[in-house]
């Protein structure tokens, strides 16, 4: 790998990192569980998508590590104060989506359209799976909820939750058909 490669890989997982920090604006309270309607769990699996799994991870890995000292998540929360609470387990989420989307997208063959995007489809859902797993265990441990309970607790996100995957699975195609270089590194 050389440096060039290197700079271009820290430049974009900044700027993914940077656009889910953006996207924590969005925040819509929902159910009783205290977990929040919001973009970026959206925004973390589009930089799977887009950046592949290792830059999707370290993307996910960065935007946690500056919300460690930051307000980035949504609703003007930091992770510290957010490991305490119901939320924790989206966090983690956050890591293995961003990493198993990515892996899955780039085994697509770029150069039949209807199979990249039925990869991707099953890329952004997967992800998408993981985050609310991830959640569930983090909802059972932080809240005291039973495994059924925890998912059941889910159902409210499930649909503006496709509805935002379905949106990045065509912005990540439409990444891939302007940059095809981003496979390549």
């Amino acid at each position: 790998m050389n440096k060039n490669s290197t700079a271009q890989d820290i430049a974009l997982i900044a700027v993914f990192a940077a656009i889910i920090i953006a996207l924590g604006i969005v925040s819509i309270p929902v159910g009783a569980a205290g977990v929040p309607i919001v973009l970026q769990n959206a925004a973390v699996i589009l930089a799977g998508l887009a950046l592949g799994g290792r830059r999707g991870f370290f993307t996910a890995a960065i935007f946690l590590l500056v919300g460690l000292a930051l307000p980035v998540l949504a609703g003007g929360r930091t992770v510290i104060s957010a490991l305490g609470g119901p939320t924790v387990g989206y966090l983690g989420g956050y890591l293995v989506s961003a990493l198993v989307a990515g892996l899955i997208a780039y085994r697509a063959p770029f150069r039949n359209k209807r199979a990249t995007i039925g990869v991707l489809i099953l890329a952004g859902y997967v992800g998408l799976f993981f985050q609310y797993l991830c959640g569930v265990f983090g909802l059972m441990w932080r809240s005291g909820m039973t495994f059924g309970a925890a998912w059941a607790a889910q159902v409210p996100f499930f649909l503006p939750d496709a509805g935002k995957v379905a949106l990045i699975i065509f912005i990540a195609y439409a990444v891939h058909q302007a940059f095809p270089d981003l496979r390549r590194r």
